[in-house]
């Protein structure tokens, strides 16, 4: 879920805005430097970004009267690196926040530290653990699914240290157990049609494994 607009107090839009933006800083000057060093990497900079939009933009109702969705980020990960990925979600937050009312501008620092920036380093993470311990498919599941899972750990967090009522952790919980309902299987969807178009660009579009990225 997106930290829909006017939701979080001012105090705590400002704080993510200061975590979120050097972040974004320094990715899009790593997309530049790539793009410079390999025009090659544009069209897929464009296909990873792409995927991020599709994904993120897919609001599927939840059991609780809640929306869940995809975030696409953990292909743009693998191939480009969690700063780089930051940049990228950034902007597509931005556009849905103005094209699609699906977010917020008040809210754009809290979404893009949860989904652009946090998610997808724990998934980089998990893939640079995995990647030369088992096939490409399964690392790139993995990373996939673990950047959607943590995305909504981060959201939880978010939420809680807004609004914490009684007691911060029970409160973050509270949350958790509410998008795992709808996000747990969307993870793993998510994950399988990740490795597939990983599958796809290494199959058909000349793609070199990705097995060398570095933030």
């Amino acid at each position: 879920m997106h930290i829909m607009e006017g939701f979080l107090p001012p105090g705590w839009c400002a704080f993510w805005y200061v975590f979120a933006l050097p972040v974004v800083a320094y990715g899009a000057y790593k997309a530049k430097k790539r793009v410079e060093g390999d025009p090659s990497a544009k069209p897929l900079l464009a296909v990873a970004a792409a995927f991020v939009f599709l994904l993120s933009a897919l609001k599927l109702p939840s059991v609780t009267g809640s929306c869940s969705h995809p975030t696409g980020t953990g292909v743009a990960v693998v191939l480009f690196g969690p700063s780089i990925t930051a940049f990228l979600s950034s902007i597509v937050l931005l556009f849905q926040a103005l094209l699609l009312a699906h977010g917020g501008i008040t809210t754009l620092g809290a979404n893009t530290a949860s989904m652009g920036i946090i998610g997808p380093l724990c998934g980089w993470l998990v893939y640079l653990a995995l990647k030369d311990r088992t096939r490409l498919e399964v690392s790139v599941f993995s990373a996939a699914a673990v950047a959607d899972l943590m995305t909504y750990v981060v959201t939880s967090f978010q939420l809680a240290l807004a609004f914490p009522g009684e007691s911060l952790l029970r409160t973050a919980a509270i949350f958790m157990g509410i998008f795992a309902v709808t996000q747990v299987p969307l993870a793993i969807a998510e994950g399988v049609l990740a490795a597939y178009l990983m599958r796809y660009l290494v199959k058909y579009v000349a793609l070199p494994t990705p097995r060398e990225v570095v933030a």
